[in-house]
């Protein structure tokens, strides 16, 4: 299995042409390739606030998935919440999947929505101590630490899905899509389940038969900024994101780095400040035949 938590530690697998046609076509980890980044944004370096998006992926041999969560800028400490959210999401993916449940199936979604929203409590129960907290407070405590935006990617042999809870952007073979805001910034995150289950629903976003997959990317809404001034589809045409561990962080640094720089004909300063405003970060997953180097 590979594992990827916070920063890219391995590098996804390069398998020739030869190799692929030699082995089980509905092995995955041979198949797709992927890479990873992520960057604190402008506005929360200026008031002195941590990175609250965070990600990870689980490739398998059966399945892959991709994820992307984004702690609300209201909340104290979200960028709890978001990591805590990123692992909780992707494992019980991972054992739904494994116990046989297939992505078609609509018990698939209704487990993966009980089980989710049991773990939550769980964990509110937890870090209570175990004691009986009043609806205020356990809203108080949810509120600075468990409200997050979910952008999630499902792959396996026979079919891949992209969903929501809250905003974000997918790309898929090369479409790029918007995940717009919600009404007064109040995205419906998972934890508002706690209260109302019935107020909090995945929303599909894309469904596609996996042969017919070549590229895909699920970003935080910090991407959208970047895509106003770059290319977005760099993150899955070219190699070097996929070949250097580093390289999608490495980017996405240099688009947030101030310079100043001189003006002759003005005899001026000019500042130029970094273009990602919010926290960004992104998956990105391709086929690896689709792709030239």
């Amino acid at each position: 299995m590979q594992e990827q938590v916070g920063i890219l530690d391995e590098r996804s697998p390069q398998v020739s042409e030869s190799e692929i046609s030699n082995l089980e076509t509905d092995n995955l980890v041979i198949q797709f390739q992927f890479a990873t980044g992520s960057i604190i944004g402008r506005n929360h370096v200026l008031v002195g606030k941590n990175n609250q998006d965070a990600y990870r992926v689980v490739m398998r041999e059966q399945f892959i998935v991709a994820i992307v969560c984004d702690g609300c800028s209201a909340g104290r400490h979200s960028e709890v919440g978001a990591k805590i959210g990123v692992r909780m999401i992707s494992e019980e993916i991972a054992n739904l999947l494994e116990g046989g449940l297939s992505i078609s199936e609509p018990e698939f979604w209704h487990r993966l929505k009980h089980n989710l929203l049991q773990k939550l409590k769980d964990f509110v129960a937890i870090a209570s101590g175990g004691a009986e907290l009043s609806k205020s407070v356990t809203m108080e405590f949810v509120n600075d630490y468990l409200l997050f935006t979910i952008v999630v990617a499902i792959v396996t042999p026979r079919e891949t899905v992209t969903f929501s809870i809250g905003d974000g952007a997918i790309a898929v073979n090369g479409k790029f899509t918007e995940i717009p805001p919600y009404a007064d910034n109040a995205p419906p995150y998972l934890a508002y389940g706690l209260y109302n289950p019935e107020a909090i629903n995945f929303e599909i976003r894309d469904r596609l038969p996996t042969s017919k997959l070549e590229s895909l990317l699920i970003a935080t809404d910090g991407i959208i900024d970047l895509a106003v001034v770059e290319p977005v589809e760099q993150f899955w045409k070219e190699s070097r994101y996929f070949k250097n561990p580093d390289a999608i962080r490495r980017k996405l640094a240099m688009l947030n780095r101030e310079e100043v720089k001189p003006d002759w004909h003005k005899q001026e300063l000019t500042k130029r400040t970094g273009i990602l405003s919010d926290d960004t970060s992104l998956v990105v997953i391709r086929k690896q035949l689709a792709f030239s180097d």
